[in-house]
């Protein structure tokens, strides 16, 4: 596993990252993570490694986009001083899209999403050990449906950034399209956006294969 004793791992982003979890900052008593993917990833991670003494942190805010992310990386993510950054964000740059279309203030383009996530990348890769890029997704099998399209348009970008730089990507669009040969996104998230506590395991264990977790 990527992780080593005593490392501080930071995970930020919008509200599957979030789900109630602690302010000004996610990580202490009293289900300071919250119940997203973030706490299932530190239950897992100190359940099963518990010589590592591993920090998880959630920083995850609810209607995010990148550019609320650059807006408080410093004191977020910087200013923590990880060891590792673990990213999702982009749903809400797409979905604004669609459920606001005619807002277009509040519309992130691709290019715009690009730059400033390589931006925020390249702030902080002198500074920590690594990070780790998720996709943003949307719980559709329908690859043809306008906002799963233009979702993954921005998946790929994640990609993109991430293989460009040497850096751990996690497609979790291709981990839903694996899930739903078996259920239906009714039965996952009725928005089809944010999982319940079963698509928020699935997200975690997908997120600690990437990472190396073996056992």
């Amino acid at each position: 596993m990527i992780f080593e004793k005593n490392d501080k791992i930071v995970f930020i982003g919008d509200s599957i990252s979030d789900y109630d979890r602690a302010r000004p900052i996610g990580e202490g008593l009293n289900d300071a993570w919250g119940h997203s993917y973030v706490a299932d990833v530190g239950a897992l991670l100190g359940s099963a490694y518990p010589e590592l003494h591993l920090r998880v942190v959630n920083m995850g805010i609810g209607g995010n986009q990148v550019r609320h992310l650059d807006a408080r990386w410093q004191t977020d993510v910087l200013d923590l001083n990880p060891d590792w950054v673990s990213v999702l964000i982009g749903i809400n740059d797409v979905w604004r899209q669609f459920d606001t279309p005619v807002m277009t203030e509040n519309h992130v383009s691709p290019e715009e999403f690009r730059e400033t996530y390589a931006r925020l990348i390249d702030r902080t890769l002198p500074r920590v050990k690594g990070m780790i890029l998720m996709t943003p997704f949307y719980i559709e099998p329908n690859p043809a449906d306008a906002m799963r399209a233009r979702m993954d348009e921005y998946g790929a970008i994640v990609k993109e950034l991430a293989k460009a730089r040497g850096l751990i990507s996690v497609d979790l669009q291709a981990g839903w399209d694996s899930l739903l040969k078996h259920m239906h996104s009714t039965a996952i998230a009725w928005d089809r956006v944010h999982p319940n506590q079963v698509g928020c395991m699935h997200i975690a264990r997908q997120f600690l294969r990437a990472v190396g977790f073996d056992r």
